[in-house]
């Protein structure tokens, strides 16, 4: 029966935390494409509040106005938190898998 040794169990372990970190990279990417996509349905979304806005504005509706304001800031919001979560999963991805080979060359 062959029996895993220590440079075997390190080698494992430092395979494993590369490909977490391939898994990280991609998702990050993932994610950043997604925003492209995804920045055209905010577009429109976007379009249409600032003609409920123009609508609430003609009607003297100040509640309609406002919340469509809030709708504004919020789509704004949530693409650059989409884009701060993409960049962050890239890096975390890059920085686990040099560690990995970093990890590497120490064991070798």
């Amino acid at each position: 029966m062959n029996t895993l040794q220590r440079p075997d169990i390190f080698l494992l372990m430092i395979t494993a935390f590369f490909f977490l970190g391939i898994t990280t990279f991609v998702m990050g990417i993932f994610v950043l494409v997604g925003r492209a996509i995804m920045s055209k349905d905010i577009r429109t979304l976007t379009k249409q509040t600032a003609h409920i806005a123009q609508k609430g504005i003609s009607g003297n509706m100040s509640g309609l106005v406002g919340n469509a304001s809030a709708i504004i800031e919020a789509l704004i919001q949530m693409v650059r938190t989409t884009a701060g979560i993409g960049i962050f999963l890239s890096l975390v991805g890059l920085i686990m898998m040099g560690a990995s080979y970093w990890l590497l060359l120490q064991v070798s």
